[in-house]
């Protein structure tokens, strides 16, 4: 007769022997399991992303399920150079990467725009890319193309996701990437087979950016070089500051009666009503700071360089002899001309912490000079009368109007053309990131960077001065503006041209006016059909009237606003 062996069980497993019941009962917690592009939206969101902005496609749906339940708040863009302009004013506006999601091939090329955008303008970013599955590359498969040769000249760092357990730490990666030295856009390609395969969720711990400082040396060099200088000039730039470094240098300024320029379309780091503010330096600089980069004899650049828009075609400050601080985390000074006398290897927090135990004598030529320059600002940024003209309509009276009821958290966004200078001239900047805008000269930015700016910011009035070529550009994204309820002031000066080539069309080509007039249609019924407030003002008397229900229907309505704004040709802010 053969016996019948009984099972296995908890109770007389060998290993178990000896144990309580209580031990007996524990095991191994097994690790959770989820897709990679799961794993891809839970990384984001242990680095602190709260909002993407995407285009969808078939190659990503398993991070766009991912986002389904997500914190992280997905707005939905009409267009992919929309969505890549969101998030790279999202990046401007913190101290973390903004982020977008498109597709392959078509996507991936109308998003190059905004990119292009976040590398001259040194903007965190990073472009999630979805690709074509693992198995079809090199077939010539539908959309297919290649991510790193369309990409790598123009991003710090182009990865592909070909190892799904890689997946948290390719995002720990790119958003590192994006951040750490001089801050730039970063492409992640999404191959569609392989974010579907489940991995152990482990996230990736956020990988530290290192801010950098003073040296010893640095100090004593900096310190030594101010107390010679009867004329220095700080010149502020770029996005990697905080409101508290900003307000810190300020202060110290102030105290010091040492006066500060903003980069080009990056005025408010010090604010706008400082007695240390002398203005903007850049294309169409104002006369009162185009020669300062001349005559100072002190040069400290915080957070820029002097590159070739600053240092009007790389025909400025270009005397070896003159004395320029460099103060930047980029050790290699990518766009940096003329002269270097020291570089100081640090994000402007990180030097201003130290600057700011640096106690000087105030020296009274320091005095004279920041008076004299401040002086000018003032006269240049005076508003221009509030009382309508007869006849047409004018940024001036709008201008006018505008600013004298902005609060103080006020914030503008702009694209590129002569419609920008009226902001340069009047807006009143007085907080940092307070003016967002494409200093590559890149059209169509105004409108998705004043959605990023008010679903960021929605308690805060968000202007946004669009001329009428680069309105139509994408002008669209008022229906994404709508849906998520965005509610930026959008003004349209539509002067029926391509304004700033026209300009230089009559100085190359006087009197023979090609390919820059345009034939516009009524921006203030689009505003309307996008479900936004819309009015159309083609006389100078109407401005007020019109701006004061385009701000009553922000506050009231909790709509976006568009004023349409009918006004000569070749009037120009100075």
């Amino acid at each position: 007769m053969t016996a019948t062996v009984p099972p296995l069980s908890d109770a007389t497993l060998p290993e178990q022997a000896g144990q309580s019941p209580e031990q007996k009962q524990s095991k191994p917690k097994q690790p959770e399991r989820k897709s990679a592009g799961h794993v891809i939206v839970d990384s984001l969101a242990a680095h602190g992303v709260k909002r993407t902005y995407v285009v969808p496609g078939e190659s990503f749906l398993d991070v766009l399920d991912g986002l389904h339940s997500a914190s992280i708040e997905t707005v939905v863009c009409r267009h992919e150079g929309g969505a890549a302009y969101m998030a790279e004013a999202d990046g401007k506006m913190n101290q973390l990467p903004g982020v977008a999601m498109v597709t392959r091939g078509p996507g991936a090329a109308n998003a190059h725009v905004g990119l292009h955008t976040a590398w001259q303008d040194s903007t965190p970013m990073v472009l999630f890319v979805g690709l074509i599955p693992f198995a079809h590359r090199d077939r010539e498969a539908f959309q297919e193309f290649d991510i790193k040769s369309w990409f790598d000249t123009g991003a710090k760092r182009v990865m592909v996701l070909d190892h799904p357990e890689r997946a948290s730490e390719i995002v720990a990666e790119a958003m590192f990437a994006a951040m750490s030295g001089r801050p730039g856009p970063v492409v992640v390609g999404l191959p569609e087979d392989i974010i579907q395969q489940e991995i152990d969720a482990e996230i990736h711990p956020v990988i530290p950016v290192a801010e950098g400082g003073m040296t010893v040396s640095d100090w004593k060099a900096l310190k030594a070089a101010l107390s010679e200088a009867e004329k220095p000039l700080f010149v502020v730039g770029g996005n990697d500051w905080t409101q508290e470094g900003a307000t810190a240098l300020t202060n110290w300024l102030e105290d010091h009666s040492i006066p500060a320029a903003a980069e080009w379309r990056c005025e408010g780091t010090i604010p706008f009503d400082s007695p240390s503010y002398v203005g903007p330096i850049g294309y169409g600089r104002p006369k009162p700071t185009y020669n300062l980069l001349e005559e100072t004899d002190l040069l400290v650049f915080v957070g820029t360089v002097p590159g070739d828009v600053i240092t009007d075609g790389f025909l400025v400050r270009q005397d070896w002899a003159k004395k320029n601080f460099l103060v930047t985390i980029d050790p290699s000074l990518r766009g940096r001309s003329g002269p270097v006398s020291h570089q100081i290897v640090a994000k402007p927090d990180s030097f201003v912490r130290d600057l700011v135990l640096m106690n000087l004598p105030v020296r009274e030529q320091w005095k004279a000079w920041t008076e004299r320059m401040r002086g000018e600002q003032e006269k240049f940024s005076a508003l221009p009368p509030a009382t309508p003209t007869d006849g047409q309509a004018r940024m001036d009276t709008l201008m006018a109007n505008l600013c004298a009821s902005l609060p103080e958290d006020a914030m503008v966004t702009l694209g590129a053309g002569e419609h920008t200078n009226w902001a340069h001239r009047y807006f009143p900047t007085q907080t940092y990131g307070s003016m967002i805008s494409a200093r590559n000269g890149s059209m169509g930015y105004s409108i998705p960077s004043a959605v990023a700016a008010s679903l960021a910011h929605p308690g805060r009035r968000v202007v946004t001065i669009a001329g009428d070529g680069e309105f139509l550009m994408n002008g669209q994204e008022l229906a994404t503006a709508t849906q998520y309820g965005a509610t930026p002031l959008v003004i349209v000066m539509d002067n029926q041209e391509y304004g700033t080539i026209r300009s230089h069309q009559e100085r190359h080509y006087p009197h023979r006016v090609s390919g820059t007039q345009l034939k516009n249609p009524d921006f203030a019924l689009m505003a309307q059909a996008f479900g936004g407030f819309g009015v159309r003002v083609e006389k100078d008397a109407d401005v007020p009237a019109a701006l004061e229900a385009a701000l009553r229907a922000i506050d009231e309505d909790k709509t976006f606003a568009l004023v349409h704004l009918i006004v000569e040709q070749r009037v120009k802010a100075y």
